[in-house]
């Protein structure tokens, strides 16, 4: 967002546009994606000097926490910020939040196995890839909870229920595009069309685990199971009590982006590695995903 904006013709500043749920899905897509390429090593690996690499990995970091505190507050927009929500924002609870998120699901960019790949051609083998991932979607949820921290400049105003509420959806987007990925790297993708997978992302999401391995064969139990209570009850309860996880990131004077951004770090690492680990032991659907994704070779065209 910029922050200068061109004055109208009566001199005050023309009003901002308000973000779209599609526009905020790619800015989140496009913080994990920058997030995930590994710093440069340093002299001993023929890289540029300590100074900077150190001096690079804390302006990614620095242009991190700036975006994730935008896109806080373009959903925190989405979802009613301002003086009315400001009144409930205490009462904005895991049902709502089910519902947004249920809702924003099928907008989040997921990248196939093939761009992976392409965007990663370091990455060997699949446990490298999960781990490029893993690390890109940490480094990003630690962006959106430092952000929220630093503007925790007052002990709990009324509105940062509407922010923290905000930072718990913008980080379950973070982790659901993941969880998606994950199962491209593992070869176990869901079938059936954008909203099917996407409500089986998101349950996997809120068990922690892979997706149930009948339903990746069967899009009618995709279908059926993006309906059903249970798996809203369990989005449900898996916001609340992320929600009041990040309660402490409201401690003012900065005290609170350390502690949002390490909860948050943390927390993403763990559903992570969770997803991976049980989508490790489990069958690729096809024997020969990994190669038949392979990137292009100059002069050849893809698989």
């Amino acid at each position: 967002m910029a922050i200068f904006r061109k004055p109208g013709r009566s001199g005050q500043p023309k009003p901002t546009p308000e973000p779209t749920p599609g526009q905020v899905a790619e800015e989140l897509a496009e913080l994990v994606e920058e997030l995930e390429e590994p710093t440069a090593g340093g002299p001993a690996d023929g890289g540029p000097s300590r100074q900077v690499v150190e001096y690079e990995a804390e302006y990614r970091a620095e242009r991190g926490r700036r975006r994730g505190a935008t896109l806080v507050a373009s959903i925190a927009k989405l979802i009613g910020a301002g003086s009315r929500s400001a009144a409930k924002g205490a009462a904005y609870g895991g049902r709502a939040m089910a519902d947004q998120l249920m809702q924003a699901a099928p907008r989040i960019p997921v990248r196939n196995l093939a761009t992976l790949r392409a965007q990663h051609p370091t990455a060997a083998d699949a446990d490298r890839l999960a781990a490029l991932l893993i690390t890109g979607a940490s480094r990003a949820s630690a962006a959106l909870g430092a952000g929220v921290g630093a503007a925790a400049m007052l002990p709990v105003p009324p509105a940062m229920a509407v922010e923290i509420a905000a930072e718990t959806l913008a980080v379950a987007a973070v982790e659901i595009k993941l969880i998606a990925e994950l199962h491209e790297v593992y070869g176990v993708r869901a079938q059936g069309n954008v909203t099917q997978r996407a409500s089986a992302y998101v349950a996997a999401w809120a068990n922690r685990r892979g997706i149930d391995p009948t339903l990746l064969v069967k899009p009618a139990g995709l279908a059926a199971m993006a309906l059903g209570a249970e798996v809203r009850q369990q989005v449900r309860k898996r916001l609340t009590r992320s929600t009041l996880r990040r309660l402490p990131s409201l401690i003012p004077l900065m005290v609170g982006a350390g502690i949002g951004a390490t909860v948050n770090r943390r927390d993403t690492r763990k559903v992570g590695r969770q997803v991976r680990d049980d989508l490790r032991s489990r069958r690729p659907a096809a024997a020969a995903y990994w190669s038949a994704a392979a990137p292009a070779l100059p002069g050849e065209t893809a698989p």
